[in-house]
């Protein structure tokens, strides 16, 4: 998934467009008055919205009216989908969490001497 996307949804303003824009296409102008932003501040979340291919634009006369593109959030929400559902891996090394703790001096490092009953219960 491309870092723009994330970018762009983890803006709460642009979240709020998207989901209004979600049900119909809007012109800036509309949004604007939906969500008591400027027109201009509109613009500047729909152009990042647009270049994280999370909007789309149709002319219609002279105005461009705005929507969701949802084949990009389908894939957005297919690649988290894959991310919640991955199984967590028990630790294969004597190391508590990561196997390459000790070796690159992390301070999660717990040697197994110092580890209590539950800490071996994660391994």
């Amino acid at each position: 998934m491309d870092g723009k996307i994330l970018k762009a949804l983890g803006d709460p303003k642009r979240f709020q467009l998207l989901k209004i824009m979600s049900e119909r296409g809007y012109c800036v102008s509309a949004l604007a008055e939906s969500t008591s932003l400027s027109e201009s501040a509109v613009s500047q979340h729909l152009k990042i919205l647009r270049e994280a291919d999370l909007v789309v634009g149709v002319k219609r006369g002279y105005y461009t009216h705005y929507s969701v593109n949802k084949e990009t959030i389908e894939n957005v929400i297919n690649a988290l989908s894959e991310l919640a559902n991955v199984k967590h891996k028990p630790c294969s090394g004597p190391f508590y969490g990561c196997p390459l703790a000790e070796k690159v001096q992390c301070k999660s490092y717990v040697p197994p001497e110092n580890r209590t009953k539950e800490e071996e219960k994660t391994c």
